[in-house]
């Protein structure tokens, strides 16, 4: 059912700040609850039109505590993650807004953040960012002035001890949940439960993972994070999607850096009448094993060009067991209920 917690005066309304949280945001909300989290993510438009964001997120609406506005994913130009996420406000979702260190320098990222929070945002992902050469606009110049672990390190300072990294005091630091990716697959696997520590110490307080379809060696990974008593200092959301065909996943291992596809999974694709039907259940599968592994506390969809199968892949899988996201109908229905008994 819908957590009264996670209902404001109105349904864009900022929530009630909770003792020992850093944000007002639900999806911290619903983590330090105990809950597991649903969170999804859209790509931005290319468009300036308003309606294509609310466009789509309805086919999920009700089945994610969070939405990811990516920002320049794959570097490629989109709307801006700030500007989406200030649009998913406004029409009452909770954003994760990503910031990438490719395209913004240390100004431009503190910036960013304060503005984020003043429009509401409460949840940050820090991301280091795809080289240039992987998107659409590969003459352009790359900034890295930072990287993930120095952006976490910067918004946590921000947020924390309420200084700009030049030292000069922000008169209202921003009251954000810190977030940052990690990639369990890539080699040296050894080194990524190390690389976490690292992430976590900077300031992360949640973690979303590059796509899960080995589950072995993300078990691997996750009993390693429980040896370091990672999985008890931040939420680890696993990522997870469906794949629309074996030529897809052929081609998202061979160019998708950090996406480890197994060859058991595509054989599966292939022999399927309807591969992009077996792919949904291919991920269905996966999210219910993710659900059962120690020290997860969520999943994040990424399910690009797929978004109208998100609803279902939750709702399959039973994940939330009776837990009902945030959603325009049941919000409405409550503060009714609100009101009456107010009168």
């Amino acid at each position: 059912m819908l957590h009264p917690d996670d209902i404001g005066p109105t349904p864009s309304a900022p929530l009630p700040p909770l003792p020992g949280h850093v944000s007002r945001g639900r999806l911290e909300r619903v983590l330090r609850r105990g809950e597991f989290a649903v969170t999804a993510e859209i790509n931005p438009p290319d468009s300036a039109d308003p309606d294509e964001i609310d466009r789509r997120i309805r086919p999920f609406e009700g089945w994610v505590d969070a939405i990811n506005a990516t920002d320049g994913s794959g570097a490629h130009c989109h709307m801006s993650s700030v500007a989406v996420s200030a649009l998913l406000i406004r029409l009452g979702y909770s954003p994760v807004t990503q910031i990438s260190c490719r395209d913004h320098n240390r100004i431009a990222i503190q910036g960013n953040v304060l503005g984020a929070a003043a429009l509401g945002v409460a949840n940050i992902l820090c991301l280091t960012g795809d080289g240039v050469q992987a998107g659409d606009h590969p003459d352009a110049k790359p900034v890295f002035d930072l990287d993930s672990i120095s952006l976490l390190h910067t918004i946590r300072g921000m947020r924390d001890d309420g200084r700009f990294l030049s030292g000069r005091r922000i008169t209202l630091p921003p009251a954000v949940f810190i977030g940052a990716a990690e990639n369990p697959f890539a080699p040296p696997l050894d080194y990524r439960p190390l690389r976490l520590a690292k992430k976590i110490a900077a300031g992360a307080q949640f973690i979303q993972t590059q796509y899960c379809y080995d589950m072995p060696v993300m078990a691997r990974f996750m009993a390693r994070v429980r040896d370091l008593g990672l999985d008890r200092r931040c939420f680890i959301l696993a990522g997870c999607g469906p794949l629309a065909s074996a030529k897809a996943a052929r081609w998202i291992r061979a160019n998708i850096p950090g996406v480890h596809i197994p060859d058991a999974v595509i054989r599966r694709l292939e022999g399927a009448l309807d591969q992009r039907a077996e792919g949904k259940r291919v991920c269905i599968e996966i999210v219910q094993q993710l659900h059962e592994l120690p020290g997860i506390a969520g999943v994040h969809l990424m399910a690009y060009r797929q978004e109208d199968s998100i609803a279902e892949i939750v709702h399959e899988s039973g994940v939330l067991r009776g837990r009902t996201p945030w959603r325009r109908d049941l919000v409405a229905r409550l503060q009714a209920v609100e009101t009456q008994g107010a009168a």
